[in-house]
């Protein structure tokens, strides 16, 4: 059996078993997901905004960082219909997604002001930059190599 795969539309070389004896013609294409909606990174770029300005918190020094939690909260926002935590693993995001307790910002960040993505940081965090802002250019511009 041999396996096909792209990633961002480059293919990458057939993975086949060296034992495999299959003649199948029938190949796995395995994809990328598709990038998040432009609306979706622009409404999740202005809420981390407005919600670092409210709570008294910095993005992080190093704004990619910050671009890519933001592409994933829009992805999530997109796929699932809410912004859940890009940053942790679910069993089944739908669940939750409608349960509500990792959607950003998660209850962890309202109760205690932790922000497991590093996208929400106090100033006394080390990695807490001095900045509550950051433009679409700077999302897209820094993501556009990943």
């Amino acid at each position: 059996m041999s396996i096909q795969v792209s990633f961002h539309g480059v293919a990458l070389p057939s993975l086949a078993p060296a034992s495999s004896s299959l003649h199948s013609s029938r190949r796995l294409l395995v994809r990328a997901k598709a990038e998040p909606s432009d609306k979706s990174v622009e409404v999740m770029r202005k809420f981390s905004e407005q919600y670092a300005r409210r709570s008294g918190t910095y993005f992080c020094v190093d704004k990619g960082v910050t671009a890519v939690v933001i592409k994933g909260l829009a992805d999530h926002r997109d796929t699932l219909g809410a912004p859940l935590c890009p940053c942790r693993h679910y069993d089944d995001k739908a669940a939750e997604a409608s349960q509500g307790f990792w959607n950003c910002p998660c209850v962890p960040m309202r109760e205690r002001k932790e922000c497991h993505c590093m996208l929400f940081l106090t100033p006394e965090n080390d990695f807490a930059g001095t900045e509550q802002a950051i433009s679409i250019e700077e999302i897209k511009e820094t993501t556009s190599k990943i």
